[in-house]
């Protein structure tokens, strides 16, 4: 029997749409449902959808949510409980003064990402809805029944990778650990676990996906909305610097993918194209270009897989 992983990757609200498009492709191709992998890992908007293939939710569930169907198993306004396109102003101060010190000390230890991050200040968005989402897919608490489902944060005052949900690490609730990993710094508070500040694991990673590099899968799939291997020619500033961004991140994501494959599991991986990126824009928070942003995918995804 073959070992599946699936990791869905960060990128925001439309990445979330982008990566339901291309859940849909890759079962269309595999002729399999993306919730029965052996292991599960989200980080950031993949979290969320993590958090729903885990708790027995299925690929057209998440169509019909993010198609804003009335019959829709899962209760979530994708344009409203966001947030919005552009986050409130942010608090006063530096978010993390002993995540700086520490990435200042010992600046192996943490992404440049994260060390930037810790100087942020805090931000005042309202992460709460992500929270209620989870409700939503897990009404009684506690953590997915799917018991391989890994959600990846970041310790904001150690700069630590947490995978919430994988054995030796931080108790969680599943509602926490989302949030956790969805919490922007400087768009949104740290999320708080213990005594513990925690904020979104994209500034760790995109994907994490050498954290399956020891369990010897047969196939990983995975899905990175924040990387591509192909470009469009964007005309403003924003995108252009998103691009160049975006560059950096594929690079590292790359790299990671590389130490898996070693280990002799097969990595497909998939990201948007130059025609996503065209319908993405600059700005991977604004819900305006969300249903465009699916359809795409959806046709993209599945030519990427065919090729």
């Amino acid at each position: 029997m073959t070992t599946r992983g699936l990791v869905l990757g960060a990128g925001g609200v439309l990445g979330a749409a982008w990566t339901i498009g291309a859940l849909a492709a890759v079962r269309e191709h595999l002729d399999w449902e993306p919730e029965t992998a052996d292991v599960l890992i989200g980080t950031s908007a993949g979290s969320v959808l993590v958090s729903a293939l885990a708790c027995g939710f299925t690929v057209d569930d998440l169509l019909d949510t993010q198609q804003g169907k009335p019959d829709a198993r899962i209760d979530f306004d994708a344009d409203n409980d966001t947030g919005g396109a552009l986050p409130p102003l942010p608090r006063l101060g530096i978010g993390s003064a002993r995540g700086l010190v520490g990435a200042a000390l010992h600046p192996w230890r943490v992404t440049p990402l994260g060390a930037l991050s810790a100087a942020m200040p805090q931000g005042r968005g309202d992460i709460e809805p992500i929270g209620r989402l989870v409700d939503a897919v897990l009404p009684d608490g506690g953590w997915a029944p799917h018991r391989r489902t890994w959600v990846v944060a970041m310790d904001y005052d150690s700069g630590r990778r947490v995978p919430f949900g994988q054995i030796g690490q931080p108790l969680a609730e599943l509602r926490d650990a989302v949030m956790a990993s969805c919490a922007i710094p400087g768009w949104y508070q740290p999320v708080t676990i213990g005594k513990r500040r925690y904020v979104d694991g994209g500034v760790c990673s995109p994907t994490s996906v050498d954290l399956v590099t020891r369990l010897k899968l047969d196939e990983v799939y995975v899905l990175s909305p924040m990387t591509s291997t192909t470009f469009d020619a964007p005309t403003t500033v924003a995108a252009r610097i998103e691009r160049r961004f975006r560059r950096i991140v594929t690079r590292r994501v790359l790299n990671e993918v590389r130490k898996v494959a070693a280990t002799g599991t097969k990595v497909t991986f998939l990201g948007p194209t130059a025609a996503d990126l065209e319908v993405i824009g600059a700005n991977m928070m604004d819900p305006r270009r969300r249903t465009q942003v699916l359809e795409t995918s959806l046709a993209t995804s599945a030519s990427a897989l065919a090729a």
